[in-house]
């Protein structure tokens, strides 16, 4: 670490749920969230704001919908986190012209940048923002516009940007959980200087980089570059129009500038592997209500396994619906597999695990386990009622990326 690192970076959590990033960058050393904001829009009852405030308090936590929020009322900061909701990007000029550029409207990327923007010199130095993997390929019309609009909008800000997709399960840990990790470095600090000082940006990607060295990389790499091009209008409407089945955005890469290094990386990692039994509680301790009841079993069989079958379309049209099968029970040597927000409910269903224990019993997961797939305390959700809990972890990142990411990042902050 850098002789001037041991300060506590300050933080700022957005869409904060209850609050992975925050547990992350605490276990990963000196890190404080002074600021966090939680909102879900169309419901009442505001459950994961509730947990969040039970585990960290109050101070410092708004429950607003952040679109209402002034820029002004938000402390200033050194890192913004945050996993923003996925939705389209894409922008349109203002009728008059006189301000540019505008998201549509709900779109909640565009609160972020309102932030960094009215900032302004007060800005964030670093960002780490998390997202679903298939950002990198939105929208299926022209692939790869929505984060050409996004790395467009964050270099024309002032930040280098580099991002991987990555598994968490390919690192040791107990969820084979893919989502795409964006990091920005703002012009002036330390990091940004040593990244424009390097001849090869590949390199970035390739071993040097923050992201790589919490998580590293093959060194086979083959590299692609291009630039992103146009105001943000017209690369909403032009990007990558000429392949637009294909983006040209690979699981790594850093943009700079706008100019764009990027290439298909694969995870090198020789550790230790967390599996789905590693995480499991004592039978004895698990209530009834997970148990499936043997009348339930064969519906559950069903929805787990191979389909083809002849279906009725709406207009009469009969058609082949055809499934795969998926793993019944689930494997208990290997990690899990994602974890959805429907995880939970005794109903049947395709996509909720379910184990068999030693007894020979058939189960759901219960609320900790979920928990302990996403690296967060046990019982860090309790007070909620089950599904809800389930439904956070299926909402949730994974832990453990957060804290190798924020490791990786008090090495090189200034």
């Amino acid at each position: 670490m850098k002789k001037n690192a041991s300060k506590t970076i300050k933080v700022v959590e957005l869409f904060a749920g209850v609050g992975g990033f925050r547990i992350g960058l605490e276990r990963a050393g000196a890190f404080k969230t002074v600021w966090s904001n939680q909102w879900e829009p169309a419901t009442k009852k505001q459950h994961a704001s509730e947990t969040y405030i039970a585990r960290f308090g109050s101070d410092g936590h708004s429950n607003e919908d952040i679109a209402k929020v002034r820029v002004s009322d938000i402390p200033d900061h050194e890192l913004l986190v945050g996993g923003f909701p996925c939705q389209d990007y894409s922008v349109a000029r203002t009728l008059s012209q006189a301000t540019g550029l505008q998201g549509k409207k709900g779109v909640l990327w565009w609160e972020i940048h309102r932030i960094l923007k009215e900032k302004g010199t007060k800005a964030p130095k670093y960002l780490i923002l998390e997202n679903v993997d298939r950002l990198l390929k939105s929208p299926a019309s022209q692939r790869g516009r929505d984060f050409a609009i996004m790395i467009a909008s964050l270099n024309d800000l002032g930040y280098i940007v580099e991002w991987r997709i990555v598994n968490a399960a390919e690192y040791g840990m107990p969820q084979r959980r893919r989502r795409i990790f964006i990091m920005g470095y703002r012009k002036g600090t330390t990091l940004y200087k040593k990244i424009k000082k390097q001849k090869n940006p590949g390199d970035w990607i390739a071993g040097s980089g923050v992201i790589t060295k919490a998580f590293p990389v093959e060194e086979s790499i083959d590299f692609s570059h291009f630039e992103v091009k146009g105001d943000l209008a017209e690369i909403s409407s032009e990007f990558n129009k000429k392949n637009p089945t294909i983006s040209p955005f690979k699981t790594g890469g850093i943009s700079i500038e706008r100019k764009v290094v990027t290439a298909e990386v694969k995870p090198n990692y020789r550790g230790k592997r967390i599996t789905l039994g590693d995480i499991l509680i004592d039978e004895k301790d698990v209530p009834d209500d997970f148990f499936v009841k043997k009348s339930h079993l064969p519906d559950w069989k069903y929805l787990k396994g191979a389909k083809k079958e002849e279906r009725n379309g709406r207009d009469g049209f009969k058609f082949f619906y055809v499934e795969g099968p998926m793993v019944f029970p689930d494997s208990l040597d290997k990690p899990s597999r994602t974890i959805i927000t429907a995880e939970g409910g005794n109903t049947p269903s395709r996509f909720k695990h379910v184990i068999k224990t030693s007894s020979g019993k058939f189960r759901r997961l219960t609320p900790i386990e979920l928990e302990r797939l996403c690296m967060f305390p046990d019982n860090h959700t309790v007070g909620q009622p089950d599904v809800k809990r389930a439904f956070f972890m299926g909402n949730a990142l994974v832990v453990g990326v957060i804290e190798q990411l924020g490791k990786s990042l008090l090495k090189e902050v200034d």
